[in-house]
């Protein structure tokens, strides 16, 4: 991957998306339901596109937000649905649109208390703990579960929109409830959205299924029980935290104000053009909080803060600055692994990690020293819900800077990725162990190594891409990998025998993922060495020819 020349500067002009005109996309421009571009499509987190190619418009929102109220009729619920949304400009029109759906079919939707003053944003582990709080003391099988949904494409760039759905345990929803809403939108958008009840926006914010929760509120006060924040105020941390433009900036003001925190909000405003932002690796703005470039202007003031942090545009990623610049995504899973398991004595004994697939092995020998057990899933945060929510996992995370993990006393707190309660973490490190996170994962390479992780894309048309995805492990005949013994070959996740959608290979020093990238013509390959740099490189390259032998 070559790196765009202006990567890490500051955005300009003419970088920008025009706001009108992708709103009037949005509004304007109808999808061919016939063209597999421009259907409803679940990935691993929910359906996202833009309006300006007509993979986001409103007869998008309006066919999946009616097939969500399709599914909870199916599925017996009947409970509130707990609905955010994040800074993204595509999220307030279909926020609008999903709103008049639901309360035409008189779903009794709960929307953020300040959804009228402009500062209604909602990052998604917000919605995560109000339906798990909701649902806390209720059946299994109660009608009146709760569940949610949250309009937001993560950390994409301004011109995307993304609409995904969380059932009453709180997660991403499984790949059953996401297929079976795709199917019926996209019979809905290919009826001209005949069936799709709706009433006008103004009926729909008058409409008694329609009330007020203060999610910042409810959320704000429960943190204590997650964090120790008052180590981190004895401390006297001070914490630089980044919303980059996103739906926490007004969380943590909050949190500064609650805790009594020596709190600093970077770019404490909402801007839908991003142009405040420093452009990612490929030029492109993208409030990806784990990359170096997306970061730059706060790696570049790290100095100001003793521990300074990023999230996305819903929160749900963290970015970790130290003294010694951005941590490495899967670095800080390790240190945060390492540390929780070592301080929350009143976490279940036999709880345990949840990694993916594609996340480091540092990981793996970490959990390994702590004894506790390993659950490696295939990617997406899904795979984590069930024990999260059980408390046979005490913490799950993905390589790509998503985790959650349990409150201080053991219990469930979102069972979606949580990139607040991350970032306070590391100054609760900090704060009860004198050293900062980076310092803490160079203990840790003193005593498993130092690996060296990245992630490469190659060339594979949509045909190359199929035959990845529906491997078998039999298809794979070499023996050697960069010189050493292939120890397995996976097409399942060893946690839970699911399909991983690709092939993992590994050797005793270092291993191979590749997967078929959802949006463009390419696969993915992830590789680790514990050797150096070189062998790194040497696993690169004969992953790339021995996936390109097998798929054409």
């Amino acid at each position: 991957m070559s790196t765009h020349p202006r990567a890490g500067q500051v955005a300009l002009n003419e970088d920008l998306v025009l706001i009108p005109n992708l709103i009037t996309a949005y509004y304007s421009l109808h999808p061919d339901p016939k063209d597999p571009g421009q259907q409803v499509s679940f990935g691993t987190s929910g359906h996202r596109g833009s309006a300006l190619n007509m993979s986001f418009n409103e007869d998008h929102i309006a066919a999946i937000s009616q097939a969500i109220c399709d599914h909870r009729d199916a599925a017996g619920i009947s409970g509130p649905l707990f609905m955010g949304s994040d800074t993204h400009a595509l999220s307030a029109p279909a926020w609008a649109t999903a709103l008049e759906v639901f309360a035409a079919n008189a779903v009794r939707v709960r929307v953020d208390a300040e959804f009228n003053t402009g500062k209604g944003h909602t990052p998604t582990p917000a919605v995560s703990v109000a339906i798990l709080v909701h649902n806390r003391d209720l059946p299994a099988d109660s009608a009146g579960r709760a569940d949610g949904v949250v309009i937001t494409p993560s950390h994409n760039p301004p011109k995307d929109g993304g609409f995904k759905y969380n059932p009453p345990n709180g997660g991403p929803a499984g790949s059953d409830i996401t297929g079976d809403i795709q199917a019926r939108a996209n019979a809905y958008l290919l009826a001209g959205l005949v069936g799709v009840r709706r009433v006008p926006l103004r009926a729909a914010m008058s409409a008694g299924t329609t009330t007020l929760y203060d999610f910042r509120a409810n959320y704000v006060a429960e943190l204590d029980k997650v964090i120790d924040l008052e180590a981190i105020r004895g401390a006297r941390i001070r914490i630089g935290a980044d919303p980059l433009g996103g739906a926490s900036v007004d969380y943590w003001p909050a949190i500064a104000e609650r805790y009594r925190l020596d709190i600093t909000v970077v770019h404490p405003f909402v801007d839908p053009t991003w142009a405040f932002m420093t452009l990612d690796w490929d030029g492109q703005i993208r409030m990806d909080c784990s990359s170096p470039f997306a970061m730059a202007s706060l790696i570049e003031n790290r100095a100001s803060y003793d521990i300074a942090t990023g999230n996305d545009a819903d929160s749900d990623r963290h970015g970790i600055v130290t003294p010694d610049g951005l941590m490495n995504p899967n670095h800080y899973l390790a240190v945060s692994i390492d540390y929780l398991f070592k301080h929350r004595a009143q976490w279940p004994t036999a709880a345990g990690v949840g990694k993916t697939v594609v996340s480091s092995s540092m990981i793996t020998r970490v959990a390994g020293s702590l004894k506790r057990p390993l659950l490696e899933v295939p990617v997406g945060f899904k795979w984590f819900v069930p024990g999260l929510l059980d408390g046979s996992l005490g913490f799950g995370g993905e390589e790509s800077a998503g985790s959650s993990f349990l409150r201080l006393d053991g219990s469930v707190w979102s069972t979606d990725k949580d990139g607040i309660i991350a970032a306070l973490l590391a100054s609760e490190m900090l704060a009860t162990t004198g050293v900062s996170p980076s310092a803490h994962y160079r203990e840790l390479t003193e005593h498993f190594g130092d690996p060296v992780y990245e992630r490469i894309d190659a060339p594979a048309t949509r045909e190359q891409k199929a035959v990845l995805g529906a491997l078998s492990a039999s298809a794979i005949t070499a023996t050697e990998l960069a010189g050493e013994a292939i120890t397995s070959v996976l097409t399942q996740a060893p946690g839970n025998g699911a399909p991983i959608g690709g092939l993992k290979v590994t050797t005793e020093h270092g291993w191979f993922a590749a997967r078929p990238s959802g949006t463009e013509d390419v696969y993915k390959i992830y590789a680790e060495s514990f050797i150096d740099a070189q062998h790194l490189k040497e696993i690169q390259v004969q992953a790339q020819a021995l996936v390109d032998s097998t798929i054409n």
